[in-house]
């Protein structure tokens, strides 16, 4: 293995004082933007709104490139925005903040060598037979490098970036305040308890002698499950900083797209049984989708699973109220349907009353999406603008907006980049029968999160 040294790194902000002022930049840049598309769509005549002025390609370049040059919860919260949102927002703007999924500017040699150094000690070399300076992927909170064992094992490497753990509040909050003040989240919708949940799972993926614990969990969960490969972290070499795995071969996920329609279903259906079985039989779920989170060995068809970071416990009611939720869509009851949305936390009460009409046809279209004969279609994305039209009406009463609960949004936020990456497959897959089975499944295996820590 070459011990080669990946050139240009930047250097990952620390301080306090460098991370605000990165964000006072960010959001002086989005201000700029905002006045030269002003007048530029005042010059040609047309009214400028503020969402059009502030969602465009320009400033999502400029959020994205700050993002990923700070890294740590700042760039993880605008992998989030990208994903969670990817419906949503305009296509230019998503398409840029789909960049932060999957990377970011690596740290320099001299960052690397002391975090090494720090967790490892000063001979850290000496525990291996060799070690690659480039990275193989450089992500929010980390970046990973392959190495190799005294005994001649091929490893992955995930090591942390500096400074991450003690930014994590301040940026959360800086994010909250950009958003806030650019006018991307409203003012009226509280968002403080999310927040705190926000930070809480941000420090728990920061500690990866919990993410190690976490990796074994699903081992032991998945078994000799022929669908699904996940490494086994290396303890003797792992602290809470650095997470040293075996190595597993595998491509991007996404070059699955290339593969035939019989295999991208396999891998579709083996990403939904995944979110099934860990919402109904095992009460743990991987909550971040991150396509890079994903492998693919096209020699055996398995899917890899990496990064175990964002692994957390789902509580017994909100595993309910998926259950009643979904089992009144595969049975087409648009009613029940409703009355599960608003117990869940989906929909408020108050914008399901008002807006019973819209709501009532949102249901609709997507009961009618499920009736259709055959292995669901994916790749058929069609009516989302429909149900994006339609939510624009209840968007439009700030008096009934409303936030799910966090537990619900991490779920959902899992199950939704599911789909997401199924319909980047193009795949088909029987999923009202896979639904189906968990009619009445048993209680959630209990996994305490709290292990390992």
């Amino acid at each position: 293995m070459t011990d080669d040294k990946r050139p240009g790194g930047r250097m990952v902000p620390t301080g306090r004082l460098s991370r605000l002022s990165r964000f006072g930049r960010l959001a002086g840049g989005i201000a700029g933007g905002v006045m030269a598309e002003g007048v530029r769509r005042l010059a040609s005549g047309e009214p400028p709104r503020m969402n059009d002025l502030l969602l465009t390609p320009g400033n999502a370049l400029r959020i994205a490139d700050q993002l990923s040059h700070l890294r740590g919860a700042a760039m993880k919260l605008g992998q989030m925005i990208s994903m969670d949102a990817g419906d949503i927002l305009p296509p230019e703007f998503t398409e840029v903040l789909a960049r932060l999924r999957d990377q970011a500017h690596h740290m320099t040699e001299r960052q690397l060598n002391s975090v090494l150094t720090a967790e490892w000690g000063a001979d850290w070399r000496q525990q291996l037979s060799g070690f690659q300076g480039t990275p193989l992927a450089a992500a929010s909170i980390g970046q990973v490098h392959r190495g190799r064992l005294l005994d001649g094992r091929e490893i992955a490497i995930k090591i942390q970036y500096p400074g991450i753990v003690r930014s994590i509040d301040a940026d959360v909050d800086n994010v909250a305040t950009l958003l806030r003040v650019t006018g991307l989240v409203p003012r009226e919708l509280e968002i403080a308890p999310l927040l705190v949940e926000a930070k809480r799972q941000l420090h728990e993926e920061t500690n990866y002698l919990r993410e190690a614990w976490m990796m074994e969990r699903y081992g032991e969960l998945l078994g000799n499950d022929p669908a699904y490969l996940v490494p086994k972290p290396i303890a003797a070499l792992t602290t809470e900083r650095i997470l040293a795995m075996d190595f597993i071969e595998g491509g991007p996920i996404e070059n699955v797209v290339a593969a035939p329609q019989d295999t991208r279903d396999a891998i579709a259906k083996a990403m939904v049984q995944l979110v099934l079985r860990e919402l109904f039989e095992w009460g743990v779920m991987q909550t971040d989708p991150n396509f890079a989170n994903y492998r693919w060995q096209q020699a055996t068809g398995k899917l890899v699973l990496l990064d175990f970071g964002a692994a957390r416990e789902v509580p017994f009611s909100t595993v309910e109220g998926y259950r009643a939720l979904l089992m009144a869509a595969i049975d087409g009851d648009r009613d029940a349907v409703r009355v599960a949305a608003v117990d869940a936390g989906f929909v408020g009460g108050p914008a399901a009353q008002k807006h019973r009409v819209v709501v009532d046809q949102m249901i609709e279209v997507i009961l009618g999406e499920l009736a259709k004969k055959g292995p669901f279609d994916f790749g058929d994305r069609a009516f989302i603008k429909v149900l994006r039209e339609q939510a624009m009406t209840l968007a439009g009463d700030r008096a009934t907006w409303h936030l799910p609960p966090t537990d619900t949004l991490f779920v959902q936020r899992k199950v939704s980049g599911t789909a997401l990456l199924a319909a980047k497959l193009q795949a088909k897959t029987d999923i009202h029968s896979m639904i189906a089975a968990y009619r009445d499944g048993d209680v959630p295996y209990p996994v305490d999160a709290s292990q390992g820590t």
